[in-house]
Parts: C-alpha cells; structure tokens; sequence
C-alpha cells in the first residue's frame, strides 16, 4: 500500500541549483542578500550575482572541468554562496568540510571525494595544507580572504575570462557532496545532483514561506545540509537577507538579533533550550522575531512551548514589550514544564512497570530467587500453594491458571506522548515554534535517491 500525504506532490525541479537559487538574482538589485552579523559587511543580490559568475570563470580558466570536486572548507561567511555557486555554475561538485574537522579526516574526505582544489580561509590554512599533503592530488588550496602565496576568491571575482556555459543534465551531474557526522561509522559522501537540491527547496517553501523582506539569522553550519538549503539557499531563492554568523555564541547571537531586527531563526534543540531558559535572553528585544523552527534532533513539546510562551514584564522595567514572543522569558517556567514532563515520563515507567510480563531470570538476585521459585506467580500469588508437582500453571500472559482474570494493577494515566506538539489555539503574540525531529530531508526522496559516493 503507498500512503500518500494530504499535500499535492511537488514536480521536480529541472534547474541547476546555482539557477534554482539565483536565477531571479537580478530582480532583487540592491537589496541586501548577506550581512555579516559580526563586522557589518554585506553583499547585495546585484552584487552575489555577479561575484559567483566572475568566479565560475575564474574557476574555469584556472582549469577546472566539469566533473571535478572542489573541497569547501570554511565557516559561514559572505562568500560562502558566491564560491558554492560559482563552483556549480563551472560544472563542479562541491564537498564541503566541517571548519573544525583534523588534518587526518580532512584528507580522508578529499581521497573519497576525489577533491582535487581546496577553497579555506587563512585560520585554517595550515589544517588545510596538511590534508592536501597527506590525500595528494590536491592542484591549488586558494583562501576566502587573504594569505601570503596563495591565491583569494577575490582574485577569481576579478577574472576578465568569459563566463563558462556547462551542460548540466539536473537529474544526473553531482552538485553538492556533503558528508555524514559518523554516528554509526565512519562519514559517508552523499551524491546530491542539482535536481535534488532545488527539488528540495521547492518542497520547503509551502511549509516554511520565506519572501523578500524577511531577514534569517544563519547561525548554524553551512557545510551541514539544513544549513546550507534551509539557511542560505532557500531564504536566497526568495529576496530574503541573510545574516551570518560564524560560530553559535549567545551574546553575539542575541545582538544579532535586536540589532538586525531577525524575523525568522532556524536553529538546533540546544538554542531553544538557551531562549527558553538563559537569564541574558533577557536583555535582548527579539520581539522581531515571529518564526522559530527546531530541527537536527528531537525537541521537548514542553521546552517549545516555553520557548513561544509570551513573556512577562520584568520587575522594574515598565517598558518592557509584551508582543515579544521570546524575549524576557523567566528560566522559572521553563524548568516548571520540563519538571512536569519529567514527571510523566517517570509515571510512564512505573505504569509499564505494573503491566510488565514476568521475564527469564538472569544472572544476580533475581536468579537466585528463581532457583528458589523456578515459577514466581504475578505480584499478589507469591503466597498461594503449589500444585501437585512443585509448580504452578501460567497462561501465556503469566497469569496463574484456574483463576480469575486480574484487574490492570493501578497506575497512574499515561502522560501525553513525548515529543507530540500540543494543540489548542495559535499563540497571540506572532511567534510560533515549529517542531522537525529530524531537519528537512537532504534531498527530494521521491525524486532521485542519493547515490552513495565513491569509495563508500
């Protein structure tokens, strides 16, 4: 049987990612498209448009091909996106590499990539200069910003080379390359081609609209995919200006917000658990903010609940904004609901407990009192005779022949089921908490399953 959603499907997108993204560019003119939420500096539409053509031709008359795998091995910055769809657009494949990964693992993703060209920055110029040493075959390692002997990105936007124009068949040619994080192994590639990619964004935007306008804070990493779709590609795709910071701090990232007036945050459990609960939250006017979406693991209904629960005035402070959904929230009602469903999850046990069936005797006390009761009857008939025989009858249940059916032992009433969003009326104050167990899907699953990558 095929189970289908009440949603109608979504087509496959037949475009280039770098078309899919930045296609409309144009239109957005002047527009910011990145800020840099810790220096100030930005890029508008006009400007990331042209950067990523200039360095596709850059790219090109340095003599990458189609079918080369450029290695992207960098924080989230400005021109993260210039250099990602510049690659796409010259018919590369991007693999893009975790900023903090060792010398060691970053060489093994270039052998198993077949990465041959290293984009980095100068902090982690020498991670990156030991990796190619140990993978070999790497041609240039060239940097986002400065360095001593090496080439910039700046230096291929510059390039006066015509603009390459690939054949890009969506379906097949590989765009991105993203490794897994090695949960249950070693980190595997994942072949993501163009159609999968801006399939995917097509998927987001019904569930999550995001227009001109709206300003994202991307804080997470743009070498993981949630990152680099839901963070940059999508809001891109839409006129929306992004604000990039390069690591998760709480004071960096709760200025960002006030002072860029954040409207929409896509971030991990461990961020909400901060807006919900840390003191310094409150020093902050997020009342910007109207969206809030968790994904990359499991989240608490509670602890989301508390994250959009709309805050109360803090004493002496009569100006205080009741409209801001996050802000000022006291940790006190935070550690209340996460009290109460810690309290559930235990009398869940003890239910469950109650109702267990009787179980092998394993090694330990319970063994010992086995060989003195090979057949211990359910709680309450520990004092009734054996039958002729030494031992009494259980029905499959555990329950002791001959005898009536037993009530359920009492118990309390289970809680509501852990990690299900409670229902009721929407929150007043414009600020919803979305809950994802897992981030979106890399790619569109119902349109080209991910092949594995070479060498896996």
């Amino acid at each position: 049987m095929v189970f289908r959603r009440e949603h109608p499907d979504v087509p496959p997108l037949e475009l280039p990612i770098h078309d899919a993204v930045l296609g409309e560019a144009h239109t957005y003119g002047d527009t910011e498209a990145l800020v840099d939420g810790l220096t100030g500096a930005t890029l508008t539409y006009a400007q990331l448009n042209a950067a990523h053509r200039r360095i596709a031709a850059g790219l090109a008359e340095s003599g990458l091909r189609k079918g080369d795998v450029l290695a992207l091995h960098s924080p989230n910055t400005v021109l993260f996106p210039a250099v990602f769809h510049g690659a796409t657009r010259a018919g590369v494949a991007v693999t893009t590499v975790h900023p903090l990964c060792t010398p060691e693992e970053f060489a093994k993703q270039l052998r198993d990539s077949g990465a041959s060209w290293i984009v980095t920055v100068s902090p982690l110029l020498d991670v990156a200069r030991t990796a190619a040493e140990l993978a070999g075959g790497v041609r240039e390692i060239l940097v986002c910003d400065e360095a001593d002997g090496h080439r910039g990105v700046l230096e291929l936007a510059a390039s006066t080379a015509p603009e390459p124009h690939v054949d890009i068949d969506p379906a097949e040619d590989v765009a991105a390359l993203p490794y897994s994080s090695g949960t249950t192994g070693v980190p595997k590639g994942v072949m993501l081609t163009h159609r999968n990619i801006a399939t995917n964004l097509a998927q987001l935007y019904p569930s999550m609209p995001i227009g001109a306008g709206e300003r994202v804070l991307a804080v997470l990493p743009f070498f993981h995919v949630y990152g680099l779709t839901a963070l940059l590609n999508a809001p891109l795709r839409h006129g929306a200006t992004v604000v990039v910071l390069p690591r998760f701090d709480l004071d960096a990232f709760l200025a960002a917000i006030e002072k860029h007036r954040i409207t929409v945050l896509y971030v991990a459990p461990p961020i909400v658990l901060a807006l919900a609960e840390h003191p310094k939250v409150a020093e902050y006017d997020l009342s910007s903010v109207r969206l809030v979406l968790s994904a990359a693991a499991p989240l608490d209904a509670e602890l989301a609940a508390a994250c959009a629960r709309p805050p109360r005035p803090a004493r002496g402070d009569p100006g205080v904004r009741h409209d801001a959904a996050l802000a000022r929230h006291p940790p006190r009602t935070a550690r209340r609901a996460a009290a109460a469903a810690r309290h559930r999850r235990q009398a869940d046990r003890r239910d469950r407990d109650a109702h267990r069936l009787p179980r092998r005797a394993g090694p330990g006390p319970r063994a010992r009192r086995a060989r003195r009761d090979p057949h211990p009857g359910p709680a309450g008939h520990e004092g009734l005779p054996r039958p002729p025989g030494g031992h009494r009858r259980h029905d499959r249940r555990g329950r002791l022949l001959g005898l009536p059916p037993q009530a359920p032992a009492p118990g309390p009433a289970p809680g509501p089921r852990h990690g299900a969003v409670p229902r009721g009326p929407a929150r007043p104050f414009g600020c919803r908490a979305v809950v994802a167990g897992r981030a979106h899907a890399a790619a569109a699953a119902n349109v080209t399953a991910p092949r594995p990558c070479r060498g896996t």
